[in-house]
């Protein structure tokens, strides 16, 4: 079994900074793209940043100059460096990642980690 946990969440103020952390374990051969979305109440799901196996990143307009994106491939790790945040930032942060246990990748998401932004 594959499993993806985030950590990292909480309470921060406008202007602040908080980093997120998502550790991938189980039965995994390779992991290609790793990223992270966010849902806030009665919104859909969308994405937040994403970062391929070899350091490509992108970026949603909204975090684009405030947030980073990072990967430890050694310790299956992802990480969102989130600085500057704003109230519009508060969601459940969800990672993803493509990953390999056999010929054949499939997506797999962490359980979500909360991020509330007070203005």
């Amino acid at each position: 079994q594959v499993q993806l946990v985030e950590s990292g969440g909480g309470l921060v103020q406008a202007g602040g900074s908080l980093r997120l952390s998502c550790t991938a374990s189980g039965n995994i051969r390779s992991i290609s793209t790793m990223g992270w979305y966010r849902q806030a109440p009665e919104k859909q799901r969308e994405l937040v940043a994403t970062i391929t196996s070899d350091g490509s990143t992108n970026y949603a307009d909204s975090v684009k100059g405030r947030f980073t994106i990072s990967r430890d491939n050694a310790k299956k790790t992802v990480y969102l460096q989130m600085n500057s945040l704003k109230p519009e930032d508060t969601a459940v942060y969800y990672c993803n990642a493509l990953i390999y246990s056999g010929s054949t990748g499939f997506g797999y998401w962490g359980q979500g980690t909360q991020v509330t932004v007070s203005s």
